[in-house]
């Protein structure tokens, strides 16, 4: 099927943005993408017309359009995992009294499509934002538990960049830490994704057996003991298994 150029173009001048480039000029924008000037600007021109980008007057600047924002919600309100897990995570937050959040795959990234903050909670996050699946304990339990060749696919030329000094780097390595988290039941970003950041994550199963989501608890690395570790883990599986039931799934996998 043949790819409209056009839209391909549009489309990855809005994945250009994110938290470390929230605001572009167009000249940024067409060296990232190898454009020339006149093609990025008919292509932004276009897309600020529907709002789904914006230009500062005095910057000259672009950045994200409320209709993303729009859009992105009304994905979320249909979104019946979302619905179901909400109350469990809010359960599971004050239990622990940490924030816990709820992810789905997208491409190559987790994306956090829920979370509730905890009492206690030191550990910065927002609904929408996308986090490697190599580094992190979500984007590790959301891989590993799919078909050998779903998970050989999405390695398939996989950039093992590194966000840490404790980050896998080597394809072989990650594959081995996905196999040891199908044995455990969950995974952990022992900062791997953050400096000074911990984070435990299980998997959310439906009723055809299929990962449909995952959840997960962080903190920072000075306040995990063994104990609270296990605490954690427990309490996530627990939750785990009574949201995949919700779901359909009464086979306990953890």
């Amino acid at each position: 099927m043949p790819i409209i150029q056009s839209v391909d173009r549009a489309l990855k001048i809005l994945d250009l943005f994110n938290e470390q480039n929230s605001e572009m000029k167009i000249t940024e924008i067409s060296r990232k993408l190898d454009l020339n000037k006149s093609t990025a600007h008919s292509l932004l021109k276009t897309l600020k017309m529907h709002n789904y980008i914006k230009q500062d007057p005095d910057s000259g600047k672009y950045s994200l359009g409320l209709k993303l924002l729009e859009r992105g919600q009304f994905m979320l309100n249909s979104m019946d995992i979302r619905e179901i897990a909400r109350k469990y995570l809010i359960d599971l937050s004050v239990t622990t009294g940490q924030t816990t959040h709820l992810v789905i795959l997208e491409g190559l990234y987790g994306v956090y499509i829920d979370k509730v903050e905890g009492e206690s909670a030191v550990v910065y996050s927002r609904i929408g934002k996308r986090v490697p699946i190599h580094s992190s304990a979500v984007g590790k339990s959301l891989v590993a538990f799919r078909p050998q060749e779903e998970i050989e696919e999405l390695l398939q030329n996989y950039a093992f960049f590194e966000q840490t000094d404790n980050t896998i780097i080597d394809k072989q390595v990650y594959v081995e830490e996905l196999a040891k988290v199908r044995t455990q039941g969950y995974s952990i970003d022992n900062e791997e994704n953050e400096p000074g950041i911990y984070c435990i994550a299980v998997p959310i199963f439906d009723h055809a057996n299929k990962v449909v989501a995952a959840i997960s608890i962080s903190t920072t690395k000075q306040t995990v003991t063994p104990t609270l570790k296990q605490e954690i883990i427990n309490t996530l599986k627990q939750t785990s298994s009574a949201i995949s039931k919700v779901l359909g799934n009464e086979k306990i996998y953890l």
